[in-house]
């Protein structure tokens, strides 16, 4: 036998090469996949400064290298949970922290950012059919999006069963999303009361062709996912650029500062006096 074709030669040698990295192959999947190790990657995650959601298309949709990586990692591991794609994504939003911190997501105009979405639209989109969705979504995008435009404001997007706008002057931010709200109370709707919520913050975001970005941004989006049914959520930053004599102000209180906003941000619920 020549030695090439024994078991100890060369052959031999590729065969165990190959069952050795088929196997190392096997146990780094097991590992990838193991749910208490990506539990705990997570965990850290929330720990860590800057926007622990980020890999969601509202942190990843600008053009700068972190959000380019980000899409990149978010296309490699599809939507399969990880542990490689949960430590990729915490080091990108360590690394958008950064940027963010020493005024690399910084834009140079003043914006109020509004979100607004529909109060359990998704459980009532199950039993109501693609028909009637698509309908009731249409007389909801007029009903939202006409006080908005009246003001001066653009819909920056529109995400499924809620809208992303952007204003240069607050009062007529605030004025817009309470008008919408009492057009949209005027919508009926079988087995179904269509109520929103809605989060508004000021700051500096960054844009990037018709979109803003930044931290701004992810600051009224978390204030608009935790407002309550028909509620009204902004910071302390926004309120001081109102006229509260105007406003009945209630300050919010949480034991836990919102994900991906400044830990030292000011909640208030506010309704026109």
């Amino acid at each position: 036998m020549a030695e090439d074709e024994s078991p100890d030669g060369q052959d031999g040698r590729w065969a165990r090469f190959r069952a050795s990295a088929a196997q190392a192959g096997r146990r780094a999947r097991d590992l990838d996949r193991s749910e208490g190790l990506r539990t705990a990657v997570a965990r850290v995650r929330r720990a860590l400064p800057g926007d622990a959601h980020f890999g969601d298309p509202l942190s990843l949709g600008g053009a700068r290298h972190a959000e380019f990586a980000g899409r990149a990692v978010v296309g490699l591991t599809g939507d399969r949970p990880g542990v490689t794609r949960e430590v990729s994504l915490g080091g990108l939003q360590l690394w958008q922290s950064v940027l963010e911190r020493f005024g690399g997501g910084v834009g140079e105009r003043e914006v109020t950012l509004v979100f607004t979405d529909l109060v359990e639209f998704s459980r009532w989109a199950l039993r109501a059919g693609d028909d009637e969705v698509q309908r009731v979504l249409r007389e909801v995008s007029e009903a939202w999006e006409k006080p908005v435009t009246d003001r001066a404001g653009t819909v920056v997007k529109r995400l499924g069963d809620g809208m992303m706008a952007a204003f240069a002057e607050p009062t007529g931010a605030l004025e817009a999303v309470v008008e919408a709200r009492t057009r949209l109370a005027a919508l009926t709707v079988p087995d179904w009361t269509p109520r929103m919520r809605a989060g508004l913050h000021i700051g500096r975001p960054r844009r990037v062709g018709g979109d803003f970005l930044g931290v701004a941004v992810n600051t009224a989006a978390r204030l608009g996912d935790r407002a309550g049914p028909d509620e009204i959520l902004i910071s302390g930053d926004l309120l001081a650029r109102l006229d509260e004599s105007r406003l009945r102000v209630r300050r919010k209180r949480w034991n836990t500062h919102l994900k991906g906003a400044p830990p030292d941000l000011q909640i208030f619920a506010v309704e026109k006096a």
